[in-house]
């Protein structure tokens, strides 16, 4: 159960009202719960609207709005994801990942913490920055210059913006216990969403996902 009580729509003040729809508006209804709130990370968003509105833009740059290649960017995701066991990123960007052509094979080393059988340099350059960043906040010279010469110095700072940001966005999800969705299915061992089964690599129950969650 969410830390957070969920808030509704009509529980909000115009700020609030104003964040629920841009995260609804551009992500879909089916983020709306059985409850009548948000799932995932935009719960929070909704209690402090003040943040809320200006994570909800950046993520919204970050996901759509950068040159990074969305495979590249799902690796990326992932990677931060599995490093925080963060249960709802997982759970919704282990799908996108495979969605944009990332290997089973490597999303599910990611999500083991093993070593990926990459068979594209790009995702291993990708990943090597996600890795080191999010293992010890720092990045070796040549990590840096293997994503470098792929990004050049604009998709760096791309990059490292994304994993900030995610690492961010499992921080909400982990600091204030939020819960899988009905018939999702946990990737390390915790309780599955009502309705859930464990299966294999994190993948959704059959209760589906939403188009396009953070």
């Amino acid at each position: 159960m969410s830390r957070l009580p969920y808030l509704r729509r009509d529980d909000l003040d115009p700020d609030g009202q104003k964040v629920w729809d841009g995260v609804v508006g551009s992500r879909g209804a089916e983020l709306v719960n059985e409850q009548g709130g948000l799932i995932g990370p935009f719960n929070a968003f909704v209690h402090a609207p003040h943040v809320g509105r200006r994570l909800g833009s950046l993520g919204q740059v970050l996901r759509f709005g950068i040159s990074i290649e969305r495979r590249l960017s799902e690796i990326a995701i992932i990677t931060v994801g599995a490093r925080w066991k963060a249960e709802f990123e997982w759970w919704a960007h282990a799908r996108m990942a495979r969605e944009h052509g990332v290997a089973d094979a490597v999303v599910d080393a990611i999500g083991k913490g093993e070593d990926p059988p990459f068979e594209a340099d790009d995702e291993r350059a990708i990943y090597a920055v996600a890795r080191q960043l999010t293992q010890t906040g720092r990045l070796d010279q040549d990590a840096y210059d293997a994503a470098r010469q792929l990004l050049g110095d604009a998709g760096m700072v791309e990059l490292v913006s994304l994993c900030g940001y995610y690492t961010l966005i499992s921080f909400l999800l982990n600091a204030f216990a939020v819960p899988l969705p009905p018939g999702a299915t946990p990737a390390w061992g915790g309780a599955p969403g009502p309705g859930g089964a464990p299966g294999p690599g994190g993948a959704p129950g059959p209760g589906g996902a939403p188009g396009e969650p953070e």
